[in-house]
């Protein structure tokens, strides 16, 4: 095969893969189990190659280098999981539009979409406040732990294929269909793309999220953590709740016995009843 190898799930012994094991979640907080070894394998086996490793020893002491943060974070954004889709889990958009026409004049409206991927959730939020509170004053923060996804979220340009979600009128009035050479892809427009920032951030240390909001997405994040680590998460984001803010989990989650400052008002969706924790620096 040349100068290529042929990985397999035994190319990595038991002690490299605690060793990734470890390193991950220290890193992002998540919890590999045996069975992901192939996942890990499949993923970092073309990262070896490039920088002509020749196993994930070798490659684990290359990223345990002080110098090699920006190959730390290749890791990551190789290993971490971004399904989505535009309008995934429709009822909660039905409870984010309710909630916009109740609070949207009392002040910017804010959501932050914790998990926000290559930007489909937070650009389905974006519809829903422009067609909801049109010129009021709302915006949207959407942050990542994988640069690379936040990279095409800013871009804001998809693949028709990929945006079969989209209710039609929202299609027409917030999409540009791409001609020429960009047929075949759809960009948000500008109206959209100008009050939704993507930035940075790992959730197990959310330092540097301006403001506070009226909804934060985290959705289908909380089944990659351990009990322990879904409190952590949870209790770092509730300071950037407002008062009566909500949460929104995936529909496969739950925050049973995660937190007590929540109460469910809808499944999935809760609602914050009391501040318990101090306001983050920098928070307005």
């Amino acid at each position: 095969m040349g100068d290529f190898l042929l990985y397999g799930e035994d190319s990595i012994s038991s002690r490299e893969f605690s060793q990734f094991q470890k390193l991950i979640f220290d890193m992002a907080g998540i919890s590999l189990s045996e069975a992901k070894k192939v996942l890990l394998v499949g993923r970092l086996a073309k990262r070896l190659r490039a920088l002509g490793l020749h196993s994930f020893g070798d490659y684990f002491q290359h990223l345990s280098q002080a110098a090699q943060a920006q190959e730390r974070q290749t890791m990551v954004n190789l290993i971490t999981t971004n399904e989505t889709y535009f309008f995934r889990e429709p009822q909660h958009f039905d409870f984010l539009r309710a909630k916009a026409a109740r609070c949207g004049a009392r002040g910017t409206f804010r959501v932050w979409s914790a998990a926000s991927s290559s930007g489909e959730e937070a650009y389905s939020v974006a519809m829903v406040l422009a067609d909801t509170l049109g010129t009021q004053a709302w915006e949207i923060v959407g942050t990542d732990i994988s640069t690379k996804v936040l990279s095409a979220a800013r871009r804001g340009l998809y693949s028709l294929e990929r945006t079969s979600g989209i209710p039609k009128a929202l299609l027409k009035r917030y999409c540009l269909k791409g001609i020429m050479d960009q047929q075949g892809m759809l960009l948000i427009c500008r109206q959209l793309r100008e009050r939704t920032q993507f930035m940075y951030c790992n959730l197990l240390e959310p330092q540097h999220v301006p403001g506070s909001f009226d909804v934060i997405f985290l959705r289908n994040v909380l089944i990659y953590f351990n009990h322990e680590t879904k409190q952590k998460v949870i209790a770092n984001l509730l300071p950037y709740l407002k008062r009566d803010g909500h949460l929104i989990v995936g529909h496969s989650e739950s925050l049973h016995g995660i937190t007590g400052t929540l109460v469910t008002e809808q499944p999935t969706i809760y609602r914050l009843v009391s501040h318990t924790a101090t306001t983050p620096t920098g928070l307005h």
